[in-house]
């Protein structure tokens, strides 16, 4: 069985976020998704419009995930990658070569991003009445 992973914060989830799942899932035989935290979020000075419990039930109901598994720290990738036996690591191509770390120990993909579309530009629309 091939195992992929992926990492986010998957908040106010939208077709750019069911697309990197989608395009994950598609690489391997079982999908895992390191969802961040609440704590890891104010660590990275990020607020998340839902909970983290929320947001992991929300994950869990799409067909394309497999299991979700808590993010705590940037540093946790390498102890992720060994534990859960991952073949392939995959993140949005906008962090192309930030985990190239990881290729030591398994295949790192990054994906591209679904043009128009994220939770940043979301809250911005939202803030400025554009809905």
């Amino acid at each position: 069985m091939k195992k992929v992973i992926t990492y986010g914060t998957y908040d106010l989830l939208h077709v750019g976020h069911i697309n990197l799942l989608r395009r994950a899932k598609a690489l391997g035989d079982y999908l895992i998704v390191a969802l961040s935290s609440d704590e890891f979020n104010a660590i990275k000075h990020k607020t998340a419009y839902h909970s983290y419990e929320d947001r992991k039930i929300i994950l869990e109901a799409i067909k394309y995930v497999d299991e979700v598994i808590p993010e705590y720290t940037w540093e946790q990738k390498i102890d992720d990658v060994i534990k859960n036996k991952v073949d392939i690591f995959v993140m949005g191509d906008d962090w192309a070569g930030q985990f190239d770390f990881l290729k030591e120990y398994c295949e790192v993909v990054y994906l591209p991003r679904t043009e128009g579309i994220s939770t940043t530009k979301i809250k911005q629309d939202l803030h400025l009445g554009k809905c």
